[in-house]
């Protein structure tokens, strides 16, 4: 069976719920707070709770936050690759949901942002393993040249999965340049497809990603609460969302992309690993928090209960 070999950083999400943000200098009053795994743990904990061996290639810190991200790894049968800890601590996002469920971040990273090669190296890889690169790591100096060296020298039989996140906003980059070529899968919300592509539609925007592409790649465009969009070679497909009452996007995400690997690791086309990711990402926007994703059953029985004659 293969495993998921998840390469981004997991840090401590402070998760508070407002009415609305602050204006500059202002203060409003929280209705919860609560400390959180966050980060690429979103991922990591949608896979495992689907089915998929997940291994943590990334640093953990020494203190409180780095304890809170060992602990909820832990918790959810995360493997941690790399055994020793970082001298710093493991970084924290601040996570804010308003009552629209739209959430705003800021975030200070700690021990995760840094990795070498060395590292990378400390961890087996087999052929048909999936390893989860972030558009975050290409950001930290301290991890991405040895990161993208890494990737290029996988085998050909080692899916490599990219994931912009939405601060890659150009294809431009020298390492972005470098790591296209090998890109297996592309996932990522239509508003990170566009900002990457100039496109301005989600149509345009794969149109565009087949130009960067691999001829092969297969690509997931999220488009919220309408479901996804799936383009491999000349195949696209949209797959619909599923109807729910959102009260947190946080997270939702992570939880679909994480789904869609567990999907696709197990043997499922692209378009059921896809129905799977959007009921994912349903039942996590009715819940509070980051890593929300619901567990196999809970996907089986929303899917049946949409889709039964």
């Amino acid at each position: 069976m293969p495993k998921l070999l998840h390469t981004g950083q997991v840090i401590i999400d402070l998760v508070m719920a407002v009415d609305k943000l602050p204006q500059a200098g202002g203060d409003v009053l929280a209705q919860s707070a609560s400390f959180e795994a966050g980060g690429g743990f979103n991922v990591m904990a949608a896979a495992q709770r689907n089915g998929l061996s997940v291994v943590y290639l990334g640093r953990h810190g020494t203190g409180r936050f780095g304890d809170l991200a060992r602990e909820a790894m832990r918790v959810e049968g995360i493997q941690i690759g790399i055994a020793h800890r970082a001298e710093r601590d493991t970084g924290l996002c601040v996570a804010i949901t308003d009552a629209s469920a739209e959430r705003s971040f800021v975030s200070y990273i700690g021990a995760e942002g840094e990795l070498t090669a060395e590292d990378l190296a400390s961890v087996s890889v087999e052929a048909g393993d999936y390893a989860y690169v972030s558009g975050y790591s290409l950001l930290h100096v301290g991890k991405a040249q040895a990161l993208v060296d890494w990737v290029l020298a996988l085998p050909g039989e080692v899916n490599v999965v990219f994931d912009p996140g939405p601060l890659v906003n150009s294809p431009d980059a020298p390492l972005m340049q470098a790591l296209l070529p090998r890109i297996d899968l592309w996932t990522s919300n239509a508003v990170e497809a566009l900002r990457f592509t100039g496109a301005s539609d989600i149509a345009g925007a794969l149109d565009r990603l087949v130009e960067h592409l691999p001829a092969k790649v297969l690509m997931v465009v999220r488009d919220g609460p309408q479901g996804c969009w799936i383009n491999q070679g000349s195949e696209r497909q949209h797959v619909p969302g599923f109807k729910v009452d959102a009260v947190d996007s946080n997270g939702a995400g992570d939880a679909h992309a994480g789904v869609f690997v567990a999907g696709l690791a197990q043997g499922l086309t692209a378009f059921d690993a896809a129905r799977r990711a959007n009921a994912a990402a349903a039942l996590a926007v009715t819940r509070w928090g980051p890593a929300t994703s619901p567990r196999t059953a809970e996907v089986d029985a929303l899917i049946s209960r949409n889709f039964s004659a």
